[in-house]
């Protein structure tokens, strides 16, 4: 009888159109913090005593500049964080001429810097930011180096960054791309979230393909539409079938 790390190898490697779902969970091995878990962002103090559901807003981005930008460049951006195994191995499959598309909830770019070649940022990326009155663009140093709340050094705007925050739309576009991709494909493989935040959670239920797995900490809302489900870090399940 073959494992389940064999079944999730042999169910990869049969993919005529693979489709990897991430969430904050697949960058947790490359230090990035998730929110939900014990040691996520939900469970950290600070001085206002909000949740970085309230400090990263748009209202609160709006009405608070100082407090956001304090708040965003400590605990959301990671210029450091460098891809893992579990970026490397999606990574590598297209490479090698696999169909892999990535649909992420994650802004911070390891996929693409793993080598991932289409990638739909469903919340954007701490990478691009744009001043909110000339729409010039600044990298992440531009935002982390200055002081307090960025400005833009040719017409004085605050430089925004291409983040969804909460209160916000989604992109159109990046939202039908999405749901394109989970519709055609035959695997859909959901990495490190909760499905526990809309829009994006909903679009799982657009896959008519023949195998879903989950790979995350805790139990999902749809665990019991998938074909496998594990409740471990994606380095651990990677490197199992890798074996």
């Amino acid at each position: 009888m073959k494992s389940p790390y064999q079944a999730l190898k042999k169910i990869i490697e049969d993919a005529r159109q693979l489709v990897v779902f991430t969430g904050a969970g697949m960058s947790v091995p490359s230090g990035i913090p998730d929110f939900r878990s014990e040691q996520g962002l939900y469970q950290q103090n600070n001085e206002r005593r909000l949740s970085p559901e309230e400090l990263i807003s748009h209202s609160f981005f709006k009405k608070f500049p100082e407090d956001f930008f304090a708040f965003y460049k400590e605990k959301m951006c990671y210029p450091n964080a460098a891809p893992n195994n579990g970026h490397l191995y999606f990574a590598d499959l297209e490479n090698k001429g696999k169909n892999v598309t990535v649909i992420t909830q994650n802004i911070d770019d390891l996929h693409q810097k793993a080598g991932s070649k289409v990638v739909y940022e469903l919340h954007g990326s701490v990478h691009r930011n744009y001043c909110t009155e000339c729409n010039q663009f600044y990298n992440l140093d531009y935002i982390l180096e200055a002081a307090g709340v960025p400005h833009c050094d040719r017409c004085e705007g605050i430089v925004k960054p291409d983040v969804v925050l909460y209160e916000e739309p989604l992109n159109p576009d990046t939202i039908s791309q999405a749901i394109n991709a989970i519709m055609m494909c035959d695997v859909l493989l959901i990495i490190g979230t909760s499905l526990k935040v809309y829009p994006a959670a909903g679009f799982i239920r657009y896959f008519k393909g023949r195998y879903i797995v989950v790979i995350n900490k805790e139990a999902t809302p749809f665990d019991n539409m998938c074909d496998l489900v594990f409740n471990e870090d994606i380095s651990q399940v990677i490197e199992a079938i890798k074996k």
